[in-house]
């Protein structure tokens, strides 16, 4: 005898995702706002932050002021100890020693589901910290205030956690919706040059495959972009969030059970150059490698015409990318590019068939199962001359 039921279930998952600025004045009420359902629900739910190192050298006040907006607006949560540093990077998402430590540190301070965890620093922190209160109790509520431009218009505002392993990058991960996202766009202005310009691959990333207008704004501004201008990055944010989050929710998948992944276009290209560097070329510099290269073979494919083309790798030079990379072109002992392991990588990922996206078109593209390595050797040595 065979007796079958067929479980289905629909979860409903809803949080915010606030740009604003100056976030912990007492006179901003966004994050007041955010806690106080949950405060009159659940009296006293304890808290813990954590905040990049960096963040905290650039905004000496930041945690004395987080601690006064607390009591002011929301005293009765149950703030645990002081604010615990911690040190950024892609090394962090690469030390499981660390990991572990995170979760440790959230269970000795006695959190449960019903508490929070806030974390403050770029797309790395979120990351690890958001893996780690994913797994503890099998989901405590996160918080995330995104400090880059990299994390506050991409990997902030999604539902992905990860870290990496030897085996790859964002290997290991959790589908962890985060309770609320607060852009504060105040905390771009003290970033690197390096860290204000990692995000605008990004938003070319997914302009290029889903909004002409954005594609046409971005080539306009490039140069206003590099120089810094706060409106327009402001505007950058605002408007690639919004695209992301559009995909999450209306794309069908937002747990990625399928195959098709048109946010992660450039990306199989990217995660290889970043691993092969040992992280020295940071995420949103490989991403900027990877669209040009997967543009420049749609190309030659026929799916993309090659002015096109030129006008994402020229806009992208204009903002101050170098595309090109030695790592790009070693080669294993059969002579068979390095690179294309990075394929391999990218369709384990993806359950064993290979789904890559590609540009059909300024704002358009379309997904193809298979590569033809010599016409992506062309590829690679276009952008080469374009770059060198």
């Amino acid at each position: 005898m065979t007796h079958r039921i067929v479980q289905d279930i629909t979860v409903r998952y809803r949080y915010p995702v606030v740009f604003t600025r100056d976030v912990f004045a007492p006179e901003n009420a966004a994050l007041a706002e955010i806690l106080a359902p949950e405060v009159a629900r659940h009296p006293h739910p304890r808290m813990l932050v954590i905040v990049e190192d960096a963040v905290s050298e650039a905004h000496p006040a930041l945690l004395y002021r987080l601690a006064c907006y607390l009591r002011a607006v929301a005293p009765n949560i149950d703030l645990v100890g002081s604010p615990r540093g911690i040190r950024g990077g892609e090394a962090l998402k690469s030390d499981r020693a660390r990991i572990d430590e995170l979760i440790r540190g959230m269970a000795e301070a006695s959190l449960d589901r019903h508490s929070f965890v806030m974390a403050i620093g770029g797309g790395a922190v979120l990351d690890a910290v958001g893996f780690a209160a994913s797994l503890l109790h099998r989901g405590v509520r996160m918080i995330r205030l995104p400090t880059t431009v990299l994390s506050q218009n991409d990997g902030g505002v999604g539902v992905k956690t990860a870290i990496n392993d030897p085996c790859g990058k964002n290997l290991l991960g959790t589908f962890a919706p985060p309770f609320a996202v607060l852009n504060d766009l105040n905390f771009l202005a003290s970033l690197p040059d390096a860290e204000w310009r990692a995000g605008i691959a990004e938003a070319f990333k997914v302009a290029m495959i889903k909004d002409t207008a954005f594609f046409d704004w971005l080539d306009r501004e490039a140069d206003t972009l590099a120089a810094r201008d706060a409106a327009a990055m402001e505007r950058l944010v605002v408007r690639c969030a919004e695209l992301h989050l559009t995909h999450i929710r209306e794309g069908g998948d937002p747990f990625e059970m399928g195959r098709a992944r048109p946010l992660d276009f450039g990306h199989w290209s990217a995660h290889h150059v970043e691993a092969q560097t040992g992280y020295q070329v940071g995420h949103g510099a490989a991403v900027a490698i990877g669209v040009a290269l997967d543009s420049l073979y749609a190309v030659r494919r026929g799916w993309l015409p090659e002015a096109d083309a030129h006008r994402l790798i020229l806009a992208l030079r204009r903002t101050g990318f170098t595309l090109w990379h030695e790592a790009l072109e070693r080669r294993d002992p059969r002579g068979r590019l390095v690179l294309f392991n990075g394929l391999e990588r990218f369709r384990e990922h993806l359950g064993g068939i290979l789904c890559i996206t590609v540009p059909q078109g300024v704002g358009h593209c379309m997904e193809i199962s298979e590569i033809d390595e010599a016409l992506m050797e062309e590829a690679l040595g276009a952008l080469r001359a374009f770059a060198l």
